[in-house]
């Protein structure tokens, strides 16, 4: 490196230009073979230096976003599960739910593909861009219950529950919340309605959504008001995906009625 490639370099970093001081000779030259102008070069390098920013930028979203895994809309099997509104699915991977802060809500049983869903949605989000925070229901009342005992419930909501413009929350209702949870719980929907977009997974159907709020019908009700005012719910049908190669070998576990 000469003299004046270590003052650029020096130069873009005081600048915050991270791509510029390792991609701008192969750009020069590039340049240079295809005859272009001054103009060109400026505008390759700013497409550079933009391109490196966003990536970085969906890095850090991927991070903070918390997703299990990588799941995508397009390696959803949609006929194995039967009942998935596909024109719906295919409409909210537009994304444009989120710009009107509108909700999202999957009910079905086990196996079916809403967690798959939700994930999708919110891995699209983030790589467009969109700040996106996945969480499982039990893991968010023991967090927001450890944050109320340690004083610092308010910088929790704003960092967790806040800051997102699309929360994700899994599986509501596979474990049954106590009266101090369901306030909290509840309090997360308020504090995002009409503000934020939420998805929400629950094997649960609406009219049985207060089992797992201690019972309490007043509170699930003033909820399901809230989250359902600007919602699309997706009803799904099927049998576990999970289970499927078990049952071709008869292996999957038979489930009684007592």
């Amino acid at each position: 490196m000469n003299l004046q490639q270590a003052r650029i370099e020096h130069l873009c970093l005081q600048l915050g230009l991270q791509a510029l001081p390792h991609c701008w000779p192969d750009i020069a030259q590039r340049t240079l073979q295809q005859e272009g102008t001054y103009a060109d070069f400026m505008e390759y390098l700013l497409q550079a230096e933009w391109e490196a920013k966003m990536e970085r930028t969906k890095s850090m979203l991927l991070q903070f976003g918390g997703l299990p895994s990588i799941k995508t809309l397009e390696s959803y099997d949609f006929n194995f599960a039967s009942g998935v509104p596909k024109g719906l699915v295919q409409e909210l991977g537009s994304l444009s739910f989120i710009a009107r802060s509108e909700n999202v809500v999957f009910l079905g049983p086990s196996g079916v593909g809403k967690t798959h869903l939700a994930i999708a949605l919110g891995y699209r989000a983030i790589m467009a861009g969109i700040k996106t925070r996945f969480i499982a229901a039990a893991d968010l009342m023991l967090q927001l219950a450890t944050a109320k005992h340690q004083g610092k419930l308010t910088s929790y909501l704003q960092r967790v529950v806040h800051a997102p413009r699309l929360l994700i929350i899994d599986e509501i209702g596979y474990l049954p919340f106590g009266r101090d949870e369901a306030n909290l719980f509840f309090n997360v929907i308020a504090k995002r309605y009409e503000k934020g977009s939420l998805i929400l997974t629950s094997n649960l159907p609406f009219s049985q959504w207060a089992r797992a709020f201690d019972n309490d019908t007043t509170l699930t009700a003033a909820l399901l008001d809230r989250l359902l005012h600007h919602c699309h719910i997706a009803v799904m049908s099927g049998e576990s995906y999970r289970l499927k190669d078990k049952k071709k070998i008869g292996i999957a576990p038979v489930v009684t009625n007592p």
